[in-house]
C-alpha cells in the first residue's frame, strides 16, 4: 500500500502524489477570492485520458485473460516502462547503463537490475537516436494547464530535421487511444515561451516512439499523431463525473490491525485488575 510523492518541477514548486489508483499534481498558487496562499490540485494527463473508451479488442483480451491476469500484465508492463524511461533519462544525462545497472520498480519501491528484455528495450533506443539524430531541447518536464485543470510530464521535446515533436515514449506493442490523447494534452499545456530555441508560433508535432518494438527488425517504431484534444477534454468530463472533487481523497488508517479475540480481552480485563490491587 504505497503513495510515492516526488518533486516534478523544482523551480515552479510543482509536487507529483501517485497512489494505486490515482495520480494528482499540485502547485503553490493564491486563493483569487482571499489571496491567500493556497495549492492547486489537478489530476494527471495520463489518469484522465484512461477513462477513454478501450475498445473492442482491449475487453476481448480482457474477457480471455480475466481480471486479475489482466492487471498483473498491466502492472508488470509499467513497471517496466518506468525503469526503461529512467535508464532513458541517465543516457540522455550523457552517463553510461550498465547492465548490471539498478533501477527503482515504482510498485515494490526497490531498485532492480534490467531485465534482458528491459535492456534490449533500451538498446532500441539507442538505435533509434543514432538513425535519427534528434536535437534536444527539452527532456522529462511538467506541463501544467491552468485553465483546463489538468498537469502531465513530457518525456522529450525535440527537433529532428525541420520539425519539433513532443514525444512520448512506449514500450507496448500497440498504440491504445488513450496514448493519443495524453500527447494532446500535453501540447495544449505547453508554454513555448518557456523553451529556448522554440519559436512561439512554431508547429509542434506529436509523436509516439515505441521501444522494443517486435514487428519490424529495429525494434523501434515512431508514429506521429492527430492533436485530439477534444476528445480528451470529453474524457476529462467523464473523469469529473466518475471521481467527483477535484482533489486527492483524504483517508486515516490505523497503523495495526488485530481483531478484539477473548484471549486478547481477558488479558486487558487481568491487567486492570492488578493495576486496581
Amino acid at each position: 500500500m504505497k503513495k510515492i510523492i516526488k518533486e516534478a518541477d523544482k523551480k515552479k514548486g510543482i509536487v507529483q502524489i501517485t497512489t494505486i489508483d490515482e495520480r494528482w499534481y499540485f502547485q503553490p498558487g493564491k486563493n483569487e477570492g482571499t489571496g491567500l496562499p493556497e495549492y492547486q490540485f489537478v489530476p494527471s494527463s495520463t489518469w484522465i485520458a484512461g477513462y477513454y473508451p478501450k475498445g473492442i479488442g482491449f475487453y476481448k483480451w480482457l474477457a480471455q485473460k480475466g481480471w486479475d491476469e489482466a492487471e498483473a500484465i498491466k502492472q508488470a508492463a509499467g513497471d517496466k516502462g518506468s525503469k526503461v524511461h529512467q535508464a532513458i533519462d541517465v543516457l540522455l544525462n550523457g552517463k553510461i547503463v550498465k547492465i548490471t545497472d539498478k533501477f527503482l520498480n515504482p510498485t515494490t519501491g526497490q531498485e532492480e537490475e534490467l531485465t534482458l528484455e528491459e535492456y534490449e528495450t533500451i538498446l532500441s533506443f539507442v538505435e533509434w537516436w543514432k538513425e535519427r539524430k534528434p536535437a534536444i531541447i527539452a527532456k522529462e518536464f511538467v506541463v501544467f494547464n491552468e485553465k483546463e485543470g489538468y498537469a502531465g510530464t513530457v518525456d522529450c521535446l525535440a527537433r529532428i530535421g525541420d520539425k519539433v515533436y513532443l514525444i512520448d515514449y512506449k514500450t507496448s506493442q500497440a498504440i491504445w487511444p488513450e496514448y493519443e490523447l495524453q500527447v494532446s494534452s500535453y501540447k495544449h499545456a505547453l508554454n513555448p515561451q518557456d523553451f529556448v530555441g522554440l519559436g512561439e508560433t512554431e508547429e509542434i508535432n506529436l509523436m509516439i516512439l515505441q521501444l522494443g518494438y517486435k514487428r519490424n527488425k529495429n525494434a523501434w517504431k515512431e508514429s506521429e499523431i492527430e492533436d485530439k484534444f477534444e476528445l480528451f477534454l470529453h474524457a476529462k468530463a467523464i473523469w469529473a463525473n466518475e471521481n467527483g472533487d477535484e482533489k486527492p481523497k483524504q483517508k486515516d488508517y490505523p497503523l495495526e490491525i488485530q481483531l478484539n479475540s477473548d484471549k486478547n480481552q481477558k488479558e486487558k480485563t487481568n491487567k486492570k485488575s492488578k493495576n486496581l490491587e
